[in-house]
């Protein structure tokens, strides 16, 4: 692999509300934590120069969260990063408590949904984020008072643009009669579809779609027999046939693999250069 294949304009550019162009493929910074999304990482330089590498290889979409850790992905984004480079879209996200390692409990209170954005704009350092996302609707909380913060708070001009996470269709639609949904935030992978029709809606409308989950931690290619003759055929890793099956799936697809290694987020970015073709599109698929 040459340093020149590495360079993540290669999977193309969405709009982020028709405002916000960002490359496809994306950085997920969940995993620059310790073990269980708890904690810092057992390697902080690394995971700082994993960060600083991001924007080395043409990343410029962050996606991140004030339950990350909890704090430590975006005090760590902020450490790496800032003053940010311009051109670099930071998401982040509110809505969901930490009782403890790989713990987590929707709470979706305006008061604490304030409390996190508060939150994050001071450990990002920043006036304003860029995408905010509603981590978890909280089945608990009306959805007016989630929905009409989130309404506030982007006439107040602390965020720009507003997503979802782990949401129906009918969530959405919800949702946007009270700001328009840029993005949506669902698990979906090559092998975990449950949400094709959430990503079909977002296509329709123009709705970025962000996958989490996307490599279901580097498992993607146990027991697929399709994906590893593909990617042996392509000279890649299982991983990489993966992401490049993800963008090829849809043009609102914004995939955000994470790592805490540096040779890691390189083999992701490799991705971009992969070429499937309709055959190898439709043995995936």
């Amino acid at each position: 692999m040459t340093t020149h294949t590495l360079n993540a304009a290669l999977s193309g550019t969405f709009e982020l509300g028709g405002t916000l162009p960002v490359r496809r493929l994306g950085f997920g910074a969940m995993r620059v934590t310790g073990k269980g999304i708890w904690g810092p990482p057992p390697d902080r330089r690394e995971a700082i120069a994993v960060l600083r590498r991001t924007f080395d290889l043409n990343i410029n979409l962050i996606d991140t969260a004030n339950s990350y850790g909890p704090h430590v992905s975006e005090q760590l984004i902020a450490e790496a990063l800032y003053p940010y480079p311009e051109g670099l879209v930071i998401a982040t996200k509110g809505g969901l408590e930490r009782p403890g390692p790989d713990a987590w409990e929707p709470n979706g209170r305006p008061e604490q949904l304030a409390r996190d954005l508060e939150g994050s704009l001071r450990r990002l350092r920043l006036e304003r984020i860029d995408l905010y996302q509603l981590h978890r609707i909280d089945p608990n909380v009306p959805e007016d008072d989630q929905f009409g913060f989130l309404q506030r708070v982007q006439q107040e001009g602390k965020v720009n643009q507003i997503g979802l996470s782990e949401v129906t269709v009918e969530h959405i639609e919800r949702a946007r009669r009270y700001f328009d949904v840029v993005s949506v935030q669902n698990r979906y992978n090559l092998v975990d579809r449950e949400w094709e029709g959430v990503l079909d809606y977002c296509a329709a409308e123009g709705i970025a779609f962000i996958p989490w989950y996307p490599l279901l931690v580097g498992r993607i290619g146990e027991s697929n027999p399709a994906l590893t003759r593909i990617a042996q055929r392509l000279g890649a890793t299982p991983s990489q046939v993966a992401l490049a099956w993800l963008l090829r799936r849809s043009p609102v697809m914004l995939p955000i693999p994470g790592t805490s290694r540096v040779a890691h987020l390189e083999e992701n970015v490799a991705a971009a250069t992969i070429e499937l073709t309709e055959e190898d599109f439709a043995a995936l698929a």
